[in-house]
């Protein structure tokens, strides 16, 4: 193995750990001492390749923050597809992703639950929602009296009904969905949530 390759797997287990235990943990109560243990990686390795454990959770967030957006961001613009079609597009997106990373949801709540300010210092992409064509079309419904709610709320029911089966699905499995079961509910949901936020706009 070239040393380039064994810097490459080092950093990847150095990351997949980092992530394992930032989740599990939170940012302030996880040490970098934890997390090279747990990789079973010498501790001047892990300051090497990242320097401090700010160092290392910001390169997590940031390679999570870009694998939400770097698909979506382009169909949030797309001025020729409907508000339907942007729905569909996200819902099976992001629930293709979260299948990936059942992880990452509780990831991202936990900082946000402990007041960390971590999240806020690298999420300089929720512009990109919020001078989206996406939410133009949202709140153009409102300005035609289609909808007589904040059209904020389309996109909290959008993110419930997406993250919330991540967040709570030890519940599930307890109650007998197990994981097959689960991932078979979640590929459903890829057709039923663009229905449900349908029905919520023309209710």
């Amino acid at each position: 193995m070239s040393k380039q390759q064994l810097d490459a797997s080092t950093e990847e287990k150095i990351l997949a750990t980092a992530k394992k235990i930032f989740t599990q943990k939170g940012y302030e109560a996880t040490k970098v001492r934890d997390i090279a243990a747990e990789a079973d990686i010498n501790l001047s390795l892990v300051n090497y390749y990242f320097r401090s454990k700010e160092k290392l959770f910001e390169h997590i967030m940031v390679d999570n923050i870009n694998k939400l957006f770097e698909k979506v961001g382009p169909v949030l613009n797309d001025e020729k597809s409907s508000l339907q079609q942007k729905i569909s597009f996200i819902a099976e997106h992001y629930i293709d992703l979260l299948l990936e990373n059942p992880d990452l949801p509780r990831f991202v709540v936990n900082e946000v639950l402990s007041g960390s300010n971590k999240i806020e210092a690298i999420s300089s992409k929720r512009a990109l929602f919020q001078q989206s064509h996406f939410a133009k079309q949202i709140f153009a419904l409102q300005a035609e009296g289609k909808i007589k709610f904040e059209p904020v709320q389309v996109m909290m029911n959008l993110m419930g009904m997406l993250i919330f089966p991540f967040l709570g699905q030890k519940l599930f499995n307890n109650i007998g969905v197990q994981p097959a079961g689960f991932r078979e509910m979640m590929e459903a949901r890829k057709q039923l949530i663009p229905v449900w936020i349908d029905a919520i706009i023309n209710s």
